[in-house]
This record gives structure tokens, C-alpha cells and sequence, in this order.
């Protein structure tokens, strides 16, 4: 059974938010938009965004260091918002794992935003009906596409190439063997609702400092040492090897 899926590497997102106008960009018309922003910037923030990217300082001053965090539906594989749809509206397709809502049949109850537990779900004030992340359903299938194109809006979009996408249950994909040798995990699995999209982890950069290179190349003291070793007589020979 095909899993579709993002993979995204926390090590390498610097934040951009180019995931997200892309996905904004790409979901203003078709199948999947309009997305509305009514008042982005006021007391009282509203708009639909399927993609949003958090960002965290980590650590105690002066120890610390930024952690940005895209987040999106995660394509749960047991995804708790189907079954408290009541109008059926919320599935989840058994051809390729994506799960979807069905803006006909969507009455807006907001049932499926009190069951995620990744706050996932939005609520388009002018359609009043509830919106997520499709994983660009409408793009990865569309035929008129070069083959290349044929990915998530975010995914073509990243200028670090931090998100993946690809089958996670195929053993031999991308994504598969980047979660397997680099660490891979899902966000909150203690919820069981085992989502497919998953995280790599930040990797710790260990530099190791010796005394002597404390000491500036340039140091005055130094500079006596310095001109006794560049006054010995050095031949041509020597200079070419």
C-alpha cells in the first residue's frame, strides 16, 4: 500500500518561509483554493494557511541556537479526524494515503480541528468550510506536468532542499532510506495516529578547538619567531617542491 508522504530536515531549514508562499501561490486557484488571508496582520489574526513554518529559540543565553519548524497535516495513517467527520468529508484515500477533505460534503463543523492533535485543520472563513494541506493532489497527478514538476508546491520550492516527498512504505524511495540512516521520527506518535510525514533530526556539529589555535597567527610576540624562521636562507629548490 503506497504511503505518500514529506520528510522534512530540521538541520537544513533555515526559515525562508518559501514552503509557505509557494503553497499559498499554488493554492489560490484550482482543485485546492482559494486561500483567503482577511486580516493577516491585525489584534486578531485570520486566514488559511496550509503550510506554516514556527520558530524557536533553543537553549539558555548565551548557549542558544534557532530551531525552524515547518509544520503541516501530517497525512496521519490512522488520522482521528475521518471518523468524527459527520458528513464523511474528511477521508483518507487508499490508493496513495493522502487524506483530503470534500468541500461539497464539508458543513464546517470543525469536528476534524478538535480531533487533530497537531492543529492541522483551518477553517476558510469565506467558504466556511474546513482546509489542509492536500500534498498538491491536484499537481503530483497532473499529466501536463513534466515529471520533475510533479511534486509538492514546498517541495520544489525549498532552496535548502530540506523536504522530501515521496512512498514511505517503499523501502527503496528517497524518503525510506533518508528516515532509516538519518534518524528519522514522527511528531507526537505517543497519540497513535502514526503520521506519515516525518522529521529528521537536527545533527550536533562538534568543532574541536586546540590551544594553539587561540593564539592569532598575527600575535606580536610572536613576531621574532616568525622573522627568524622566514630568514633562513631557502633555496629555489626548495620553494618548488
Amino acid at each position: 500500500m503506497t504511503q505518500l508522504a514529506l520528510v522534512i530536515d530540521l538541520n537544513v531549514c533555515v526559515g525562508c518561509h518559501a514552503c509557505v508562499t509557494s503553497c499559498k501561490q499554488w493554492n489560490t486557484s484550482g482543485q485546492a483554493g482559494p486561500m483567503f488571508d482577511d486580516n493577516p496582520y491585525g489584534k486578531d489574526p485570520t486566514g488559511t494557511f496550509f503550510n506554516r513554518v514556527q520558530t524557536y529559540e533553543i537553549g539558555s543565553y548565551p548557549n542558544t541556537e534557532t530551531l525552524h519548524f515547518p509544520k503541516s497535516c501530517l497525512h496521519c495513517e490512522d488520522a482521528p479526524c475521518v471518523p468524527v467527520c459527520p458528513t464523511g468529508a474528511s477521508h483518507k484515500r487508499a490508493e496513495d494515503g493522502i487524506v483530503l477533505v470534500d468541500y461539497d460534503k464539508c458543513i464546517g463543523c470543525k469536528y476534524c480541528s478538535w480531533a487533530c492533535p497537531y492543529g492541522a485543520r483551518e477553517f476558510d472563513e469565506q467558504q466556511k468550510v474546513m482546509k489542509k494541506c492536500t500534498l498538491c493532489v491536484d499537481r503530483i497527478y497532473d499529466q501536463s506536468l513534466d515529471e520533475r514538476d510533479r511534486k509538492p508546491a514546498c517541495v520544489l520550492a525549498c532552496p535548502t532542499s530540506a523536504r522530501l516527498y515521496g512512498d514511505v512504505h517503499d523501502p527503496d524511495s528517497e524518503v525510506s532510506v533518508a528516515i532509516r540512516e538519518r534518524g528519522g521520527y514522527q511528531l507526537m506518535p505517543e497519540w497513535g495516529t502514526k503520521p506519515a510525514n516525518h522529521y529528521l533530526p537536527r545533527r550536533k556539529t562538534q568543532i574541536n578547538i586546540h590551544d594553539d589555535e587561540l593564539t592569532r597567527v598575527d600575535n606580536p610576540l610572536k613576531k621574532e619567531d616568525i622573522r627568524h624562521e622566514t630568514s633562513k636562507d631557502v633555496s629555489l629548490d626548495d620553494w618548488l617542491m
